[in-house]
């Protein structure tokens, strides 16, 4: 479970994140949309503890990520919109790399590592270097290396950016299945068809306030009769200029 209590996050005079109030419950995937520049990335980089928010909390499966960072992170499985690959190392590589880092059991490390490349089509590439790799190809070894400890929280930002429709369509199915194991999913994306088609919850935020919440029809009614469909839905909620007090998120 994710919980954010009251989070606010400044950048000099910028409220990047304005008393942000959420909960995402085991084996939920909820999608975080928002127009560039509303406090997305922000959040993400709390949730995942790279940096700590002024104000408010956050607790990864009860465990509060200010008190005990290690142990929260132990948790997360995180993919950042811009992620950092040693692209001197083979793919392999990287997976014992990761692996060492979140302590995972050497005698189960070679299966674990193999059956995951295999899934993310790239076996047959697991001994070549990364800086070979096509963009897609790193993008699908950095979310291999996030559910290698096998997280109860996955965290991702932009997770469709530079993959081609056969890896999109494997990256939906994935985090469809693992959702139903019980890993719970903080997505945040501008593809708006993909919240569409595996969010089960959709928040969205504009100018670091959560300013609609709930499933995609609520984010129609919300935004009105005449929203056919999440895109159109987003478009008449952060049109509007004034919006009332914060809202707090719970999908309960």
């Amino acid at each position: 479970m994710i919980e954010i209590e009251n989070i606010t996050k400044r950048y000099g005079k910028t409220l990047a994140v304005d008393r942000l109030n959420l909960t995402v419950r085991p084996g939920k995937i909820f999608g975080f949309i928002g127009p560039n520049g509303a406090g997305k990335t922000t959040t993400i980089k709390i949730l995942g503890g790279l940096i700590r928010p002024d104000s408010g909390r956050v607790r990864i499966c009860g465990i509060d990520m200010a008190e005990s960072p290690e142990a929260a992170k132990m948790k997360i499985g995180f993919v950042p919109d811009r992620p950092y690959l040693y692209e001197k190392l083979t793919g392999m590589e990287f997976l014992r790399f990761t692996a060492d880092l979140y302590r995972v059991d050497e005698k189960q490390l070679v299966q674990k590592s193999e059956s995951l490349l295999d899934r993310f089509s790239l076996i047959d590439w697991k001994d070549e270097l990364i800086e070979a790799y096509s963009h897609g190809m790193k993008q699908r070894l950095i979310m291999a290396s996030a559910i290698l400890h096998d997280p109860e929280i996955f965290i991702v930002d932009e997770p469709m950016v530079g993959l081609d429709p056969a890896g999109i369509r494997m990256v939906k199915e994935l985090f469809v299945d693992l959702a139903g194991r019980g890993i719970t999913f903080f997505i945040s994306t501008h593809t708006l068809t993909v919240a569409e088609e595996i969010c089960d919850i959709i928040g969205v935020i504009n100018k670091g306030k959560l300013v609609a919440y709930g499933t995609n029809n609520d984010l129609k009614i919300r935004s009105g009769a005449s929203a056919e469909d999440l895109e159109s839905a987003f478009l008449a909620i952060t049109r509007e200029e004034t919006f009332g007090p914060p809202v707090s998120g719970n999908d309960s």
